[in-house]
């Protein structure tokens, strides 16, 4: 979304305009959800995509027409033997899209409070009217900016907020999902989190690149400059070169942030969890074969963590899915991270217990051959 937000900025900056598209409602089996957003520009091309084939086709020849007249509007298409045919999309499914021209010397606060807000990783819903009676008395096609108590943080609209709206809007937790109510679109947009990830070896690097992708902001932690810089990790925020209990000792962990431990050795990962066991990360995770972790969790019982904050460590991290190379152990570790996000923790069917109770219990003994081998460091 933040791509095409700021496509759309510097089009307007170029003296150029273009339709902002995006779809609001979606009923049955589509190729896209709602959320999906398009740019069209006057030539016919675009950026982004609203499920491709004879339907966005149609909806770049009416947003053509739009745009020239300036004017906003609602379309609606039914997925039958008119838009679906060539593509395979024959499912019943309808999908409505909101129209909005947007062309220089016009108002842009809107779209740039929304990509302000989308940085700063706020939680914000976008508040569509698609029917102005039920809505309580909304245009159609207006669009509000609402946060989760309900104050409007940016409106383009021709009327005031629908009675209806706040009355309707749930608070965002998790990865909220779009729905209607009322006559109204809701749009939330999900909560930016923090993935700091410890260690930048082979792993590391990998889930960077994949979590990067699914919406994490990735910050990276390492002693090693060589290893931990912008050439291995140009996805990243931030990253931070210096000794780990230095660094972890000072750095600013909310219960937005998601920590992963993949360090290139026993002493580091047992380093970083020490710092990381007690603070208020939604996540920690720490790789590892079962042996390393129990020996781990021993000594930090001992150096006084509390057991609470060790049971809520996940270890050996990712889900079970027989991985042996380190694209499948990073494809295992961001599909729990995802997992956790969306669904507020790990799903019953993927819980392990913890490690901790089975160390204390028995003690540390030898795991059966090949543990070591799915989750080990690279």
């Amino acid at each position: 979304m933040r791509k095409i937000l700021e496509s759309l900025a510097e089009t307007l900056r170029a003296g150029q305009s273009a339709a902002y598209t995006a779809l609001v409602e979606t009923r049955g089996s589509t190729p896209q959800k709602a959320g999906a957003t398009m740019l069209v520009y006057p030539d016919g091309s675009q950026i982004g995509t609203l499920g491709g084939g004879c339907v966005e086709a149609e909806v770049k020849r009416r947003a053509l027409r739009l745009l020239d007249v300036g004017e906003t509007d609602l379309l609606t298409f039914q997925l039958d033997d008119n838009y679906g045919w060539d593509d395979g999309l024959i499912c019943g499914g309808r999908m409505k899209l909101l129209v909005d021209p947007v062309r220089p010397g016009q108002d842009f606060s809107y779209f740039e409070t929304l990509n302000h807000l989308l940085a700063a990783g706020a939680p914000v819903t976008e508040a569509v009217v698609l029917e102005g009676e039920r809505s309580g008395g909304g245009h159609p096609g207006d669009r509000f900016l609402l946060d989760d108590a309900g104050q409007v943080l940016a409106a383009r609209a021709k009327l005031g907020l629908p009675t209806t709206a706040v009355q309707h809007l749930r608070p965002s937790r998790g990865r909220p999902r779009p729905y209607v109510e009322s006559g109204i679109s809701y749009l939330p947009f999900l909560r930016r989190c923090r993935l700091i990830i410890v260690g930048a070896g082979h792993v590391g690097q990998k889930v960077a690149e994949l979590a990067s992708e699914v919406d994490f902001d990735v910050w990276v932690v390492d002693d090693r400059e060589e290893y931990c810089n912008s050439g291995r990790f140009p996805e990243a925020k931030r990253l931070i070169v210096g000794p780990v209990d230095t660094v972890l000792s000072g750095l600013e962990i909310d219960h937005n942030s998601y920590c992963l431990i993949v360090t290139r050795g026993h002493n580091h990962d047992e380093e970083a969890l020490y710092h990381l066991a007690e603070t208020d990360a939604s996540y920690v995770g720490m790789i590892g074969s079962k042996r390393k972790i129990r020996l781990i969790f021993d000594d930090l019982v001992a150096e006084g963590i509390s057991l609470e904050a060790l049971k809520r460590v996940h270890a050996p991290l990712g889900f079970d899915i027989g991985s042996q190379t380190v694209p499948e152990i990073a494809v295992s570790i961001v599909a729990e991270l995802v997992a956790h996000r969306n669904l507020g923790g790990i799903p019953r069917q993927y819980a392990r217990d913890s490690l901790l109770t089975d160390s204390l219990a028995r003690g540390c003994e030898t795991d059966v051959a090949g543990s070591d081998a799915v989750n080990t460091n690279a």
